[in-house]
């Protein structure tokens, strides 16, 4: 990672540190405390230093959160497998081991960036537009078909994911799904006829099953996009 500006640390104490150690333990403390929870005298706290040792290598709360996310994504990049009999199912699994890395780490969903601009972001983007290349669709639309999936990616995992974040230590996810499924059981069927009959579906879902049947659905459009006509 490259050191981002910030001020010169005081003391002998910030030669031991690194953006990649200060980076690796504000996860830690993001996983145990959440965004919210994470300050700069606490993680100096935890690396054993001054609050300005930090500054040094990370300039802000804002920026160390985003390095953390990408972090976040690095370990799924390293998790997801590295071939795969075909492109689509290339991008399958990488899309589900993106999930599962952001689901574990709730706090970065919402900061991974698109377009990306940080190390890992780029090497996911550049990973599914390699097997996008592979799929045999046109050279043109390799740009617009392979952002259009990693938009589908890293936003839909924070759409699902961060609203169950978010929710405090007195509602549970199972509790906030019940309590939005009874507000629409109790809407009109005149007025909202798919929400009152779907409701018990909310309640029970899982979130990375929504997840996954959207993904598919993505990918066997592509399929069918790049299927070779019957001749007319």
């Amino acid at each position: 990672m490259q050191r981002t500006r910030g001020r010169a640390p005081t003391g002998g104490r910030a030669g031991a540190l690194s953006q990649e150690l200060i980076v690796d333990a504000a996860v830690v403390l993001l996983d145990e405390r959440g965004e919210r929870g994470l300050t700069f005298r606490l993680l100096a706290k935890h690396l054993n230093t001054g609050p300005g040792a930090l500054y040094w290598h990370v300039t802000n709360k804002d920026v160390l959160v985003t390095l953390a996310a990408d972090q976040v994504l690095g370990h799924a990049l390293a998790a997801a497998p590295g071939s795969a009999e075909d492109a689509g199912s290339g991008l399958r699994a990488l899309a589900i081991a993106v999930f599962d890395a952001l689901d574990r780490h709730p706090w970065a969903a919402p900061h991974v960036n698109a377009p990306p601009t940080l190390e890992n972001g780029l090497r996911l983007l550049d990973r599914i537009g390699t097997l996008v290349a592979r799929t045999g669709l046109p050279a043109e639309r390799h740009f617009a078909v392979s952002t259009a999936i990693s938009y589908y990616i890293t936003g839909v995992s924070a759409q699902i994911i961060v609203p169950c974040a978010t929710l405090d230590a007195a509602t549970s996810r199972d509790a906030f799904l019940s309590q939005t499924a009874a507000r629409w059981e109790e809407l009109d069927p005149a007025d909202y006829p798919f929400l009152t009959s779907t409701a018990k579906d909310l309640r029970d879902h899982a979130d990375r099953d929504q997840f996954i049947t959207g993904l598919d659905m993505l990918l066997e459009g592509l399929k069918t996009t790049v299927a070779p006509r019957p001749p007319a």
